[in-house]
């Protein structure tokens, strides 16, 4: 009781930080992605991007589409990504499982060490968070699946 009126009567002199969850509605049918080439439909855009991007596709439990997010916009050979913001997104989403994927201007989609070790490290970001990570795809002339060429990076 006396806790309750003691926490009444603090005044912090900061903002109270609120989340809410604002759902749009449905207008369309969901669109259930399990494979690269199922992704690859939504992921074509970032071909014609002169820069890097790095995008998220979320997913809720069923693999349903339920929205994407623009992680960074970079520059000609590199794009910044870091799991703060990567997962932020999609833990406001609600989101279950998540796909990334980037663009490689070039258009060589074979992937750098660094997209590598990328993966790796938000795949183990996503298994402490809860949102699993369902594939890492690079775009440029064709699609390439980091989960098909590197399923080790992928285990938890």
């Amino acid at each position: 009781m006396r806790r309750t009126t003691l926490a009444k009567k603090l005044k912090y002199g900061i903002p109270e930080i609120r989340l809410m969850l604002v759902r749009e509605p449905r207008k369309t049918e969901m669109v259930t992605i399990t494979t690269p080439e199922d992704a690859a439909i939504y992921l074509e855009p970032l071909k014609l991007y002169p820069e890097e991007q790095f995008v998220s596709l979320h997913m809720d439990a069923r693999h349903q589409l339920i929205g994407y997010h623009l992680v960074s916009h970079g520059t000609l050979s590199s794009s910044l990504v870091h799991p703060r913001e990567v997962f932020k997104a999609a833990l406001l989403a609600n989101s279950h499982t998540i796909l990334l994927a980037h663009n490689h201007p070039t258009g060589r989609t074979s992937p750098s060490d660094e997209d590598l070790q990328t993966t790796e490290q938000l795949v183990k970001a996503g298994a402490l968070l809860g949102v699993s990570i369902l594939d890492h795809i690079i775009v440029g002339d064709s699609f390439y699946s980091i989960r098909e060429n590197y399923p080790s990076l992928f285990k938890g």
